[in-house]
């Protein structure tokens, strides 16, 4: 499972939106109060600015001043008051408040955690992080865990305003666990250890019960991490949204340039191109994808078939260790009526993603004696989630291609067909949900470098579970920074970046080719590597950015920063590829000497003829040579508009009042034309759109209903739009009326 915190809010879940008009004469309420974040010039003074604000909008209220990583302040103000709000002298943007929820014992050792610990840092004690404070911006910690406790120092929540960071427990609302895991990875010292056990944890609890939070709690989190003067943070959080200017993107570019080394998960909605989400798209952050460590895959196959297909367990469930041949049978959605009318004993069940939570839907399966369940996406590509309470059966999710593809096996065969299991030993692929880059706009490689996120084990609440997801992979990161700071206290955060990118392991795939720059950044983590790495060169990756097939030759230069830790004086040579395509050409320095402890920043030219490469996406790697290892730098170009998705992020629910609706989207590079299609759920016939909107700038988009004229229902919603040439779509189920049973913990979260 992977509980990776992920925007926008799951279905159900109250959220704000900004206010736009819509078709079908539905009216928006311009009374509706909501939250923004307001970003002030930087030139401007914040209380000048506020009292301007105020002024300008007596109605309005300054709710949170965020003085130190972000400039600016939340504000609650009605909807029919944000034109006026951006007209106000010295207010930059505007954004709304957007609503975050949760998105090793064999991991450790495979990326160096035990070589570290035989090493000692300048004043003779072991690499064990001992000393560096290390904050977990999350669902909280339970630091009673006799694994955390002795590690536990201190923190905030910033949900409840005190100062007693627990999880959520089940007296407060739906219960959390999601921050105790990733503190494990970082620092459990027990029975589990940690990547680094001896470091420093503060909570800050900045998502409550059902690991809910929003944008502002963020932020005020990563503030108070800040200013209490933490070393590192970690946030295994994050969205759908590809934007590189999202506020806590902004702010973790902040925390970095304060000294912090900041951490991030690069989301888990792959594994198509363009699926990082932010803060994943911080520029100076360490945003981590998903690989897996040794571990024993399942595959499932129909005899005599040649696919196989990869199954994903959920958190919270039995693992799959079917060794022999059971039948399948459909189970719709796995809804309680669905299983009562089939025979479902000693089968493995296969469902649909949707409807109902993942939890029921596993007890559902549990009940009628199935062998096994498998939930089969109900959207293209692979996902992962969790199952609350545990249930003892085996239950997996598959992509929907798969899902479709075992069904549609079934309806063929006169007979019922049986699935088969089988298991290899596999390590070091990337991750299917792992988000891959690049980022809109700045075309910047993400993830940076990837770290086992697959069958985790760590620390819960009153005991120990295996999640996976990219929430797993970042504490590794984080806690391998803490183990680079304890042994290089002086090291900036671009250089402890540099040092776990620099050395990092290149992956391949099973044909033998390198992962690509925006699949893996620079490679998978080895922690061992980085601690004792002599030479550094930052940046660890670089963009050259885009060109159109109009553009004349041009040439674009990018600057690396050259570093030598070694106390011998080394000589490096910059060698670009060799094997490069018409049209393009280096210019690289011949060489550069540096005595111990010196640096150098050299020139890398791109010469480039745009007209005679092909479309898309160009990469490769730069090699500087001359030091113990090498280091390889990943870089992309692009010729064209990238063939980045135009609509992203698609949210809806219920609003404030009764029978209100809301729904909100991001547009990467804006949109000539975007709507919502309403479709029949059976049928899948037109029947309304919902809005429609033309010319729209780039950024968050939305807009709320006072009443939808449609019968209660599940309907099915097609979001499209249109830009450059180029349509892209989204297909979603939307409630009107009555609201379903929410998701379960990590349904929407776990892409």
């Amino acid at each position: 499972m992977l509980l990776t915190i992920c925007l926008p809010a799951a279905q159900g879940k109250a959220a704000v939106f900004p206010d736009y008009p819509v078709v079908a004469q539905q009216q928006a309420s311009k009374d509706e109060k909501t939250i923004v974040i307001v970003s002030a010039e930087q030139k401007a003074k914040l209380e000048d600015v506020a009292a301007q604000v105020t002024s300008h909008i007596p109605s309005s209220k300054i709710r949170k001043v965020f003085n130190r990583l972000y400039h600016g302040f939340s504000i609650e103000l009605s909807e029919s008051e944000l034109e006026q709000l951006e007209k106000v002298e010295h207010v930059e943007r505007v954004d709304k408040v957007a609503f975050y929820q949760t998105n090793i014992d064999g991991s450790v050792p495979f990326i160096g955690g035990n070589e570290v610990r035989s090493m000692f840092d300048e004043n003779g004690s072991r690499l064990t992080g001992k000393g560096v404070k290390v904050a977990v911006i999350d669902t909280g910690i339970d630091y009673r865990h006799p694994d955390l406790k002795r590690n536990y120092k201190g923190g905030y929540d910033v949900v409840d305003y005190d100062h007693d960071p627990m999880e959520t427990t089940p007296k407060e609302g739906p219960p959390t666990l999601h921050g105790t895991h990733v503190a494990g990875i970082i620092a459990a010292n027990g029975q589990v250890k940690g990547v680094a056990p001896e470091a420093e944890l503060y909570a800050y609890r900045a998502l409550g019960p059902g690991g809910q939070g929003t944008t502002e709690q963020v932020i005020e989190a990563i503030e108070k991490a800040v200013e209490d003067g933490v070393d590192v943070i970690n946030l295994s959080l994050g969205n759908t949204v590809n934007g590189p200017d999202w506020p806590t993107s902004v702010a973790l570019d902040k925390a970095v340039e304060e000294g912090v080394i900041a951490v991030t998960s690069n989301g888990n909605s792959g594994p198509k191109m363009w699926t990082v989400g932010s803060p994943g798209t911080s520029t100076k952050a360490i945003s981590v994808g998903a690989s897996a460590p040794p571990i024993k895959i399942p595959y499932l196959t129909i005899f005599g078939e040649e696919k196989e297909i990869n199954l994903f367990p959920l958190g919270g469930t039995l693992p799959w260790t079917i060794k022999r041949d059971y039948p399948i049978i459909d189970g719709g959605f796995g809804t309680k009526e669905e299983l009562a009318e089939i025979d479902a004993k000693d089968k493995i069940v296969i469902v649909k993603r949707g409807r109902i939570p993942f939890t029921d839907k596993a007890r559902y399966a549990e009940a009628s004696g199935a062998k096994a369940l498998i939930i089969y996406n109900n959207l293209p590509g692979a996902f992962v989630g969790a199952v609350e309470g545990g249930v003892k059966l085996p239950v997996v999710s598959v992509a929907k291609e798969d899902g479709e593809w075992i069904l549609e096996q079934a309806s063929n065969k006169k007979s019922d067909i049986q699935l088969r299991t089988i298991y290899r030993e596999e390590e070091d692929f990337i991750a299917p949900f792992s988000s891959r880059g690049p980022v809109t706009q700045t075309w910047e490689v993400k993830p940076d470098l990837v770290a086992p996120g697959v069958a985790i084990d760590s620390t819960v609440p009153n005991g120990y579970l295996g999640l996976n997801g990219t929430s797993m992979s970042a504490p590794h990161v984080a806690g391998a920074a803490a183990l680079v700071k304890q042994a290089h206290p002086d090291w900036t955060p671009e250089q402890v970046k540099a040092a776990l990118m620099n050395t990092a392991i290149k992956l391949k795939t099973e044909d033998g080719e390198l992962y690509m720059p925006h699949e893996q950044g620079a490679g998978r983590l080895q922690v061992d590597k980085a601690v004792t790495a002599k030479t550094l060169v930052l940046p660890g990756a670089v963009t050259f950015g885009k060109w159109t097939k109009d553009d004349p030759r041009e040439e674009r230069e990018i600057s690396f920063t050259i570093e030598n830790h070694d106390d011998v004086t080394r000589t490096y040579h910059v060698v670009p590829p060799f094997d490069i395509p018409d049209g393009l050409q280096w210019k690289v320095p011949f060489s550069t000497t540096l005595k111990p402890g010196e640096k150098k920043e050299v020139q890398v030219t791109l010469d480039l003829m745009p007209s005679v490469l092909a479309e898309g996406i160009h990469h490769g790697q730069i090699v500087v040579e001359g030091g113990v290892e090498d280091v390889a730098i990943p870089y992309v170009f692009f010729i064209e508009e990238p063939d980045y998705p135009r609509v992203m992020a698609f949210n809806f629910g219920h609003g404030d009042k009764e029978d209100s609706y809301r729904y909100e989207l991001y547009l990467p590079g804006g949109a000539e034309e975007v709507g919502i299609a309403l479709y029949d759920p059976d049928t899948f016939e037109f029947i309304t759109f919902l809005d429609i909107k033309h010319d729209v700038g780039r950024g968050m988009l939305g807009g709320e209903f006072e009443k939808i004229e449609l019968e209660d229902g599940v309907y099915k919603a097609l979001v499209f739009a249109k830009q450059d040439g180029k349509e892209d779509t989204i297909e979603s189920w939307i409630t009107i009326g009555a609201e379903l049973p929410p998701y379960s913990q990590g349904e929407e979260a776990a892409e």
